[in-house]
Order: C-alpha cells, then structure tokens, then sequence
C-alpha cells in the first residue's frame, strides 16, 4: 500500500504560501505558510497534520490490540501535541505525547494501560519517527 500527499509552493520562505493535498481529496488545496507554522496565522502546519496521523494511527492500532486481547472499545479518543524546537541544525520534531481516553465496559485498567503502551510503540507512525513518543492514557 502506498499513500500520496503533495504540496504546491510558491514564493519565498517568509512571504511565500504552500498548498496541501492528498490523493483521497480529503485535504485539496489546503493552505499553509511560515504564518500559519511559526506564528499562529490562519492554516495548517506539516507538525499539525503529522499530530493527526499519529492520533488516528494509534487510535486504530490500540483498537486492533485490545480486540486481540478480547476487549471491544466503545470509544478512543485520542490527542496527539507534536513538539518542533529550535535546535543548533535548524528546527526538529522532537517529541510526540499521546493524550488517551478509552471506553471500554468491563476492562481492567492495569491491562488496558499494557496494551496501550504496545499500541504507542507499534503503531507505524510511532514507528516512522526518530522523535521521543510518550502517552497519557485513561479509561472512563
């Protein structure tokens, strides 16, 4: 399986604009820029969509594990704040923290928290980045 994303930019770093899209159409010709990355300006961010698909990623892993482990969820919320730091070679990613809340009738918590941290750990976008990954996760 192979996902496509694309990116058209024109002008300078500072006064330039990029647009975003997948090939699904979800995303077409969404805008970002400097303004809207560093400075809060109306848009998106590459940090912003990579904290998306960390969320669904790990949401749809913690599903899979916790049906191995015979537990059905009912729902999982998931939040992901990805971290860009100014570091001596420019900027980097350098964390990803997971905020969890599942709702799992019947489930034991201790159990719930094992399979958790092997979903944060397995998932293939937790995988891909080089950055430090931790995770805040709860039942209601």
């Amino acid at each position: 399986m192979k996902s496509k994303g694309s990116v058209t930019w024109k002008g300078g770093f500072k006064d330039g604009r990029g647009e975003i899209s997948t090939a699904s159409g979800v995303l077409k010709q969404a805008g970002y820029s400097v303004g809207s990355r560093f400075e809060g300006d109306t848009g998106t961010s590459p940090e912003e969509l990579i904290a998306a698909a960390h969320a669904a990623c790990f949401s749809m892993a913690l599903s899979l594990m916790l049906g191995n482990a015979g537990l059905k969820p009912e729902s999982i919320e998931t939040t992901a704040t990805i971290t860009l730091d100014k570091v001596d070679a420019g900027f980097e990613i350098t964390s990803s923290h997971l905020d969890v809340t599942a709702r799992i009738p019947g489930a034991d918590e201790a159990k719930f928290l094992e399979v958790a941290k092997q979903a944060e750990q397995g998932c293939p976008v937790s995988k891909v980045l080089k950055a430090k990954i931790s995770m805040d996760a709860k039942l209601a």
